[in-house]
């Protein structure tokens, strides 16, 4: 007799085992209705799975985060069953929910074209309109295989055959057509909607494997609603304006070339940007008592062995030889730093020691998953390490959240999300020690007032660690900075300081970045602001323009008395209508543009317009550089621009 207990503490006893369609029914007609699936002692079940013992249970409807899994994953189905209707002989091999969507693998000799897509997308909806109930089953692995071989699902087999012997093999049939799944699954088909479409078609590798054959990749989208899929193909449409590599090519900011994947070259314009960004952070760094240093790039293969990347992370280095000796260009700076540290013999007074770094690393990443500057080889973190006590462990994790977020402001980011990640299974160090670095981050976490999601299992094989992920004006999520706790590369580089107690110890090491990589960063805040970066990061904050020749020498004067006050400034002489610079100007994003007329030469004074068209009115140009300062000093949230 199952006593089954509801989120809201309630219970219900029945005398015989129960599924979870007739407890919903037992709550209510409309519950019934909603259920999508069940979720037993935090495991997703079907509607149909039978409880037979005291449980605690959450009925799951399209309302629930967890519904948007089961649609993308029925969808797959429903597109899988729609294709070998339309195209009988193609064999389907997998399909799973993925961010945002699912795709299903087709072998099919020919491919698939864009009418194919509609033609499929539209036998989907028929399909759901059927409203066919998911039925689970569940064969021998013998019995799957004979099943799936009669069909000449040749893919499906060696799946199943994969599967240890013994196991029960559990399919999901949907009428006549079926496939293997562990599920669960939405009670019917009609219970996945109107939200869903179709993307695009991509080749795939069959288990990703570039011997093996190339398949079809039909990928989509599903959503819990019609609402909810136009918000989201609108997100695309966004992203695609926003693209930071269009942007760059506009606003001449950088470009890349196939004789250096995945490295980039800057313009003139984007290394404004980076030297912006670079020296507000090294501002930071120096009010949050860190020290800036510098280590080589290419570093014999002795001390990468000591710290375990030559073994671990050998495949992702660029590698030289010179005089018959091993080198590795450095795809991290963690080693070097503590070949600093130790130059010489520290003190437990001398502690913490906050070293800093911009430091230039490369790896060696697939040329497949290169994508502009979110995705390089080369490329430049804001790297830095603490070395401290195990004592000042929770108090340095403060302080450099307060940091982070200092600095995510700055650059208009208000939406952090946080997560910690614990021991996983394979570590170094004791459980103590590990106690110690868990509690401490959490209660630097819980002593900011922080809400933080836990990732159990997904620290670091040295330590726990923070992720700090922002949220874009898209509601695209970035992970971008991390703090890792480490009591493993100290001690096998030989780190060791003098403690109060004249003992040698092994200082904590706290790995630590804010932006990530810089190159990634300003790919984000690209996009984020779709170029239109606020005055304190524009590559050109102000733009001076005559009307007439007669002004062309007070546009050089002011030009000049704007650069010696630190602004970024050009100007535009030629004989063009005004109009027309305007134009050009505010197409390239320039925050302030400045018109020079024959009166507000005679006055010292400027008409000052904003990129958005706004009329700013006259103001001498002592009066527009205040107003610049202080909007720049406020990183554009307390003056606007307009």
């Amino acid at each position: 007799m199952p006593t089954i207990t509801l989120p809201d503490g309630s219970q219900r006893s029945f005398e015989q085992p129960v599924s979870v369609q007739h407890i919903a029914a037992s709550i209510g007609p409309g519950l019934a209705k909603a259920a999508l699936a069940g979720k037993v002692d935090g495991r997703l079940v079907d509607t149909s799975f039978v409880i037979d013992q005291d449980s605690n249970l959450a009925i799951v409807t399209s309302k629930d985060e967890d519904a948007l899994e089961l649609l993308r994953h029925d969808a797959a189905h429903v597109m899988a069953q729609a294709v070998q209707e339309l195209y009988p002989g193609t064999q389907v091999t997998i399909g799973p929910a993925i961010e945002n969507g699912f795709f299903y693998d087709f072998a099919r000799d020919e491919p698939f074209t864009p009418d194919d897509l509609v033609k499929i997308e539209a036998r989907m909806h028929e399909i759901v309109k059927r409203d066919i109930p998911l039925q689970r089953e569940v064969l021998s692995r013998a019995e799957a295989i004979k099943v799936f071989g009669d069909l000449g699902e040749a893919y499906k087999v060696e799946i199943i055959e994969a599967i240890p012997e013994g196991e029960d093999i559990s399919i999901y049939r949907q009428g006549d057509w079926f496939d293997v799944c562990r599920g669960p699954h939405l009670p019917s088909t009609g219970k996945l909607g109107k939200g869903f479409k179709l993307m695009k078609v991509a080749g795939a590798y069959w288990r990703g494997d570039s011997n093996n054959a190339m398949l079809q990749r039909i990928y989509g989208t599903a959503w819990r609603n019609p609402t909810e899929l136009q918000d989201y193909l609108h997100r695309l449409e966004e992203a695609e304006k926003r693209d930071h590599r269009k942007i760059a090519k506009q606003l001449h900011l950088f470009h890349m070339q196939e004789e250096a994947p995945g490295m980039v070259f800057w313009h003139a314009n984007g290394w404004h940007i980076w030297q912006s960004i670079e020296q507000y952070m090294r501002d930071k760094l120096g009010q949050h008592g860190y020290e800036e240093v510098r280590t080589p790039q290419v570093v014999d293969r002795s001390l990468w062995e000591k710290s375990g990347h030559w073994e671990f992370y050998r495949e992702n280095m660029f590698t030289t030889q010179s005089e018959n000796r091993d080198y590795a260009v450095k795809p991290m700076n963690c080693p070097c730093h503590i070949q600093i540290f130790n130059h010489g013999l520290h003190s437990y007074r001398d502690l913490p020691m906050r070293m800093a770094e911009f430091g230039s690393c490369h790896r060696n990443e697939p040329s497949g998953a290169l994508h502009g500057l979110m995705r390089v080889r080369a490329f430049t973190q804001d790297d830095a390490h603490i070395f401290c006590t195990e004592e000042q462990m929770q108090e340095e994790a403060e302080h450099f959240i307060d940091l982070v977020l200092e600095v995510y402001k700055d650059f208009g980011f208000e939406d952090i999300l946080f997560k910690l990640s614990t021991r996983p299974d394979k570590r170094a160090g004791s459980d103590e020690v590990w106690s110690k670095a868990e509690h401490a981050l959490e209660q630097a976490l819980n002593a900011r007032g922080l809400k933080w999601d836990l990732q159990p299992g997904e620290g670091a094989f040295y330590g726990p660690k923070i992720e700090f992920s922002l949220k874009d004006c898209l509601g695209r999520v970035w992970q971008c900075g991390t703090l890792q706790l480490d009591f493993v590369l100290p001690g096998r580089l030989g780190a060791e300081y003098v403690a109060e107690d004249n003992s040698r110890r092994v200082p904590v090491m706290l790995h630590r970045a804010v932006l990530g990589s810089m190159e990634r960063f300003i790919g984000i805040l690209i996009e984020h602001y779709a170029g239109i970066l606020p005055a304190w990061l524009s590559p050109v904050q102000v733009m001076v323009m005559n009307i007439t020749d007669r002004t062309a020498e007070s546009v050089r004067q002011i030009e000049e008395i704007l650069k010696n006050q630190g602004i970024r400034v050009k100007s535009d002489l030629r004989n063009e209508k005004i109009g027309f610079k305007i134009r050009e100007h505010t197409i390239q994003r320039v925050p302030y543009l400045l018109v020079v007329g024959d009166r507000e030469a005679e006055s010292n004074s400027v008409a000052v317009r904003t990129r958005s068209g706004k009329d700013l009115g006259v103001m001498s140009v002592e009066a527009f550089i205040e107003h610049l300062s202080a909007e720049t000093a406020s990183r554009g949230r307390t003056i606007l621009e307009g």
